[in-house]
């Protein structure tokens, strides 16, 4: 009896083994490769239209509008008389200077005269020729005043709304309207500097306005600033457009394409990228696990994106289940023919 106790109690000892917990699962993910494909530079800015020359209309003297002789948003020739202010008083200035100088003039031939048959002295004759000479740069002054005040139009072009009427005092300074020639305008652009490289003159540009937009306006790229901003980390860009109907107003906000010819390039899908502040990375597979790299991007197009520095041809980069994965983490993965970057 004790032995069989003894068996008994031994057997309520023992315990069965646990059995093995199974491994969790690995995250699973969608991966595709890098690949170098042909695509056209196409380098999407903003910028601002300018008329090709531009100025305020204003007055150089302090005087009364007597004429207005354009009517507002007028198209004006070079030359063309703008305003007309009270000549009155240039005129009078201008006649006593005639008059003086007149008179200069019939003195020193008089006195030059008796100077050759020794009657009148050199001295006298020095101190009448600098009178002549002060009596001319009277007349000259004065012409000038008189001068200042018909205001014309220094190139052709659209004036815009008057600010002035008549009766009006203006001063040195005082704006009257503007004049635009936008036969031709500028569009200076604000392009990224990591395009720099890229940007040349020459190349086509196409533009839009709010205003127009089913109308592509086409240019020229014609000069790049000197300078980068340092704190846009951007520069300025310039091309021309001929606008011959004047639908591009100085000013407008215009959207810009800046178009080169075809050249290699490393593509990803959009998806693949993982932005963190600024920067962007991506997800590259190495052996079974994935590496967080960060990726300098070039032009985005519709599903895909270009990568200037971070990847190389061929390798892999996962383009679903991105949210489940970290830096080093072992993933299962698939690929998918329908992440395959197409060819344009």
């Amino acid at each position: 009896m004790a032995v069989l106790f003894a068996g008994v109690g031994g057997c309520g000892r023992q315990e069965a083994a646990p059995a093995s917990a199974a491994p969790p699962a690995l995250p699973s993910v969608v991966v595709t490769s890098v690949e170098q494909a042909e695509r056209p530079l196409e380098i999407e800015a903003l910028g601002t239209a300018r008329a090709m020359d531009a100025v305020e209309i204003t007055s150089r003297v302090t005087n009364v509008v007597e004429t207005i002789a354009f009517e507002d948003g007028q198209f004006v020739e070079a030359g063309d008389v703008l305003i007309r202010l009270d000549s009155d008083e240039a005129q009078a200035d201008l006649a006593l200077a005639e008059a003086a100088l007149a008179e200069s003039r019939s003195q020193y031939r008089r006195s030059k005269e008796l100077f050759e048959s020794r009657t009148v002295s050199e001295s006298r004759m020095v101190e009448l020729e600098a009178k002549l000479r002060a009596d001319e740069s009277r007349l000259q002054a004065a012409s000038a005043r008189l001068a200042l005040t018909v205001i014309q139009a220094p190139f052709s072009g659209h004036v815009g709304l008057r600010r002035v009427s008549v009766g009006s005092l203006v001063t040195p300074g005082t704006v009257i309207t503007t004049l635009d020639d936008d036969s031709v305008v500028r569009l200076d652009v604000s392009v990224p500097e990591r395009f720099l490289a890229l940007v040349v003159p020459g190349m086509q540009v196409q533009a839009r306005a709010a205003a127009y937009p089913d109308t592509v306006f086409n240019g020229t790229l014609t000069a790049l600033d000197s300078r980068v901003d340092p704190v846009t980390r951007s520069m300025t860009v310039r091309a021309t457009v001929p606008n011959p109907d004047g639908r591009i107003r100085s000013g407008m906000f215009v959207s810009v394409r800046l178009v080169g010819g075809p050249r290699s390039v490393m593509i990803v899908p959009e998806e693949s990228l993982v932005p963190e502040g600024e920067n962007q990375y991506v997800f590259v597979l190495e052996n079974d696990r994935v590496s967080k790299r960060e990726v300098t991007l070039g032009q985005r197009r519709p599903g895909e994106v270009e990568i200037l520095a971070g990847v190389e041809v061929g390798e892999r980069v996962v383009v679903e289940g991105t949210q489940k994965i970290a830096d080093g983490v072992q993933v299962q993965t698939v690929e998918s023919p329908t992440h395959v970057v197409r060819q344009r």
